[in-house]
């Protein structure tokens, strides 16, 4: 926005010594590296094969004949090579980004709601056991790309499957059935249900019959056994209700939920309707697949004994959700060891001729690892979600102890915030794609490149905007045209097409990079251009400055999913 008035005021000014339409002016614009060079450049390569010159020449041609005075924005314009670059009015820029920023506030660099819907699917959990450091990867990935696409005007419809049904969720129930002792949960019910999927495990090293018994419960679950139907009844509602517990804690919340245990057959009745078609096979062993060539192969839909695999209710899902929501885009956040699936799941969608193989993706996220004995493991292999969060609020906790002036209420409140957007932050300043290990007292720490150090940011801002308050002199724009301040204006004006790219690419990772040079550029204005010792005209004109970086930063914490603290 901001920006982009720059790019119109030069299309104007450019189109009639170009001879190009208005349109064709702006998709050539630039933005130099260098600033110094110029703010806006022009290049002149693609029209030198018509004109028959040199790109170099038609710059010096344009220059001739280039009026800058016919705008209030640019002060200069000279060549550089095969470029015409344009010079801001460095007061005039200043007046017309703050301006803008101080007219839109929190909407500045966001678009007006379109009609285009965007089905996200996540965290998509087990019923057998907690949420676990991977789902927190999901969680936060994934709320934090439904808020990117929300600025960018998409109506995002966040859904959830639940896988509760199959022989991982049979393990905990004959557990539970064999030692449980119709005992009821003494502890978060999701971790109750867990611990006996945890026994399970250790019990069945030693008694291997117990593998063939969790089989011949599926088989009854199936059969519509009362007894098995009515226990897998109560351990999922354990497990739900666990589970909508985490999912508050990290803000989640769905349009929709769908259940593994209700579209399984129906995704069965697809597969043999695809068999009718002629589009799968039938294997003389009774199971069903299609052959996709090279690179995907051969892939089972249903088994010889006529049972499901995951693609199977996930066709069926992927036409319930289009009937659902008529999307424009369907978005599925799961782990890169779904690759192959998603790339099969998306053949079979476009080879059926379904509309829900409109506008599908997957979007794969990398591994998340953690330093050995730092986080107390529940099942020796992860670490689940609550313990993780519980562990950062109680370091955020022993941080706040060191500051004067907070409250016992205020501290449950602010370590918990802190925590979680010490967690946020942590995960999201890497690119989705990217496996790392996440370090607890490295993302709670309050300084470097963290989120409890943005968090201190924004308060920071926030107390010198209380301590100057309202100012009624007329702001001298001159003030701002110091290096400093020009860096900071410069990179405000960048954020909307920082979230656009963001949007674009389902990268948050963007958004979070951004935030955090936005606060270093903030630090580097005002440790020489003080706001509370300024007077008169200068003082307002930093303390507007002052005002729409506070907007901004406010901006990227919230498509971050970060909340903001009082204080710190």
């Amino acid at each position: 926005m901001s920006v982009e008035f720059g790019f119109n005021e030069a299309t104007k000014l450019l189109a009639k010594p170009t001879g190009l339409k208005t349109k064709e002016v702006f998709a050539l614009l630039e933005t130099p590296p260098d600033q110094s060079l110029g703010n806006i450049a022009f290049p002149c390569f693609s029209l030198a094969k018509e004109r028959k010159k040199s790109p170099m020449q038609i710059a010096m041609d344009i220059i001739h004949t280039l009026d800058v005075s016919k705008s209030a924005l640019f002060i200069d314009a000279k060549p550089q090579g095969p470029y015409v670059n344009l010079f801001f009015d460095k007061a005039e820029f200043s007046k017309q980004v703050l301006s803008c920023i101080s007219k839109e506030k929190s909407r500045f660099g966001f678009k007006k709601p379109n009609k285009k819907v965007v089905v996200l699917e996540s965290p998509s959990p087990n019923t057998n056991k907690p949420l676990h450091i991977g789902h927190v990867r999901n969680m936060v990935l994934s709320e934090s790309v439904s808020r990117i696409l929300e600025s960018q005007g998409y109506r995002v419809k966040p859904v959830n499957l639940n896988n509760d049904r199959g022989i991982h969720i049979c393990k905990s129930m004959l557990a539970y059935q064999l030692w449980g002792k119709n005992k009821k949960p003494d502890k978060k019910s999701d971790h109750f249900v867990g611990d006996y999927y945890v026994l399970f495990s250790q019990k069945a090293k030693e008694h291997e019959e117990l593998q063939k018994e969790a089989q011949d419960m599926l088989v009854k679950w199936e059969n519509n056994d009362p007894e098995v139907r009515a226990l897998w009844k109560k351990m999922n509602a354990w497990a739900l209700d666990g589970f909508y517990e985490t999912y508050k804690r990290f803000g989640l919340k769905f349009d929709k939920e769908y259940f593994e245990s209700d579209i399984y057959e129906r995704g069965k009745k697809l597969v043999l309707d695809g068999v009718k078609k002629g589009v799968f096979k039938k294997r003389e062993d009774g199971a069903v697949i299609i052959d996709l060539g090279k690179p995907l192969g051969e892939k089972v839909l249903l088994r010889a004994d006529g049972t499901s695999v995951y693609i199977t209710q996930d066709l069926y899902l992927a036409k319930q959700k289009y009937a659902d929501f008529h999307y424009d885009q369907s978005l599925y956040v799961v782990a890169n060891e779904q690759d192959y699936h998603f790339k099969v799941l998306f053949e079979i969608l476009n080879m059926l001729k379904l509309k829900a193989a409109k506008g599908v993706r997957h979007l794969s996220y990398g591994m998340i690892g953690l330093p050995t004995g730092r986080i107390k493991s529940r099942e020796g292999t992860t670490v689940d979600a609550d313990d993780l969060l519980d562990e950062l609020a109680k370091k955020a906790q022993v941080e706040l102890e060191k500051r004067k002036g907070i409250t016992k209420k205020q501290m449950s409140v602010l370590s918990e915030k802190i925590g979680l957007g010490a967690l946020r932050y942590y995960i999201l300043k890497y690119s989705a794609h990217k496996d790392f290990v996440f370090k607890p007292d490295e993302s709670i720490s309050f300084e470097g490149e963290t989120g409890p150090y943005l968090q201190y940011a924004l308060v920071r801002a926030k107390r010198i905007e209380h301590k100057v308050g309202k100012k009624t002199a007329k702001p001298q724009m001159s003030a701002l045209s110091n290096p400093e301040s020009q860096a900071l204006i410069h990179y405000l004006a960048r954020f909307p097409f920082v979230v656009e790219e963001s949007a674009n690419r389902h990268s948050p990772h963007t958004i979070a990079e951004y935030a955090f040079l936005l606060a270093s550029k903030f630090n580097a204005f005002y440790e020489k251009n003080s706001v509370l010792h300024a007077r008169g005209g200068v003082q307002t004109a930093r303390l507007k400055l002052v005002n729409a970086y506070v907007h901004v930063l406010s901006s990227c914490l919230s498509l971050l999913a970060i909340e903001p603290v009082e204080k710190m």
